[in-house]
């Protein structure tokens, strides 16, 4: 599997038949070679990792860093701006060390089971004025733009104090910001200068006027953060608090009724929702390109030393269907648990809004399940479309019909 030096080394991400399943070097690359060279799109040389214990050692490791603009780091494609990585917002914001765990425990609060309950209802209820809207323009809808897109959208403009009536802006900005391909570097300092400045004034609006809001508390609290800090966190929370939630929706409902005997055994025990989650996140086999770290020092990981210099792609889809980690790891299993999938990453850079990207899913699947119990594809599901060029995985749309 290891190619000589004279032969090209695989291109990674690795194409996949369809939208909704692996691609086959996954499983030849965890089984043969572990730890692999390969070539990004960019041409770069990085190493691929894909099994589980390798990820979470490498992502829980304070040794391995996102890369900054120091780092003579693998590019993960030849046209990117660079995206949400390389912006102005990964440079102001603390990266790592306790600078980065100090910035973490401010929002955390922001995160926990209890606030989580507090927002159940008011999402619950936005779901379904969603559904009965779908509903009223006739089957079949896509279920994307109608529902998993607008909701966490929706709910991340709340906690932030940010007017909703603007999320079409902000889903073009973090379109821009997230993709690795699509755009040129112009077009993404443009999207990201002008997202900086909404923000700016935003926040200069919350210093006035304070609002019952992330931001708002934050500047009450007295946080000694400036205000490029408190845009930088802003435009942050923003970009991850709906992009990847918004996929996560469409491409878990889209597995739930690829095979409509999982769907029906949950119309049969709701309870099985929180569960049935868990499994998606770890399942999910359109995921995006993965965690990118960097290493200054020779590590050992999977019997392979890395040498000082080498940008690290951990690839967590990957590593959740390791069989020496997960039982018939290939299977859905809508029961599964415990399930210590790695789709949120691990150890410091663990997905912050992870409590409330459970949360929305939750609450779409339960809506769903009670409004829309005869919710079936429109489309064969080797027909459905994922999204190219973007950091994070996603459908095109989600035809459905009920």
């Amino acid at each position: 599997m290891t190619p000589s030096h004279t032969d090209p080394l695989p291109r990674f991400p690795f194409e996949a038949a369809t939208a909704l399943e692996p691609p086959a070097e996954w499983a030849e690359f965890r089984e043969k070679c572990p730890v692999a060279r390969v070539a990004l799109a960019s041409g770069d040389e990085a190493a691929l990792i894909t099994r589980y214990d390798d990820v979470k050692t490498v992502l829980s490791d304070p040794r391995f860093t996102r890369p900054s603009a120091g780092d003579n780091a693998a590019r993960v494609a030849d046209t990117e701006s660079g995206g949400v990585f390389n912006s102005e917002m990964a440079a102001v914001l603390p990266q790592h060390g306790e600078a980065h765990l100090k910035w973490r425990r401010l929002l955390g609060k922001w995160f926990t089971a209890k606030r989580m309950a507090a927002l159940r209802p008011g999402m619950a209820a936005m779901a379904e004025q969603l559904v009965d809207e779908m509903v009223a323009k006739g089957a079949p809808g896509d279920l994307k733009a109608g529902l998993a897109f607008p909701l966490p959208v929706w709910v991340i403009c709340d906690m932030l104090g940010v007017p909703d009536t603007d999320r079409d802006r902000f889903a073009h900005w973090s379109d821009v910001m997230l993709s690795m391909t699509r755009y040129t570097q112009a077009e993404f300092d443009a999207a990201q200068a002008e997202f900086g400045r909404y923000m700016g004034g935003h926040i200069a609006g919350k210093r006035a006027e304070p609002g019952e809001d992330i931001l708002s508390a934050l500047i009450a609290e007295g946080v000694d953060w400036s205000d490029a800090m408190l845009t930088a966190t802003g435009i942050g929370l923003l970009i991850a608090g709906h992009e990847t939630t918004a996929n996560m929706i469409a491409k878990m409902v889209a597995m739930l009724l690829a095979d409509r005997s999982r769907w029906e055994q949950l119309l049969a025990d709701p309870s099985l929702v929180r569960t049935a989650v868990e499994e998606s996140l770890r399942v999910d086999a359109n995921a995006g390109v993965g965690m990118q770290r960097y290493i200054t020092e020779d590590f050992e990981v999977g019997g392979t030393v890395l040498p000082g210099g080498t940008t690290a792609m951990c690839s967590m889809a990957a590593a959740n269907r390791d069989e020496r980690a997960f039982e018939d790891a290939g299977a859905m299993d809508l029961t599964r648990s415990p399930n210590p999938h790695l789709a949120f990453g691990a150890g410091a850079h663990a997905c912050l809004g992870q409590p409330l990207a459970r949360t929305e899913l939750q609450v779409v699947l339960e809506v769903l399940l009670r409004k829309l119990p005869a919710l079936e594809l429109a489309v064969p599901a080797d027909e459905l479309r994922r999204v190219e060029g973007l950091a994070v995985g996603g459908l095109r749309e989600l035809p459905v019909r009920w």
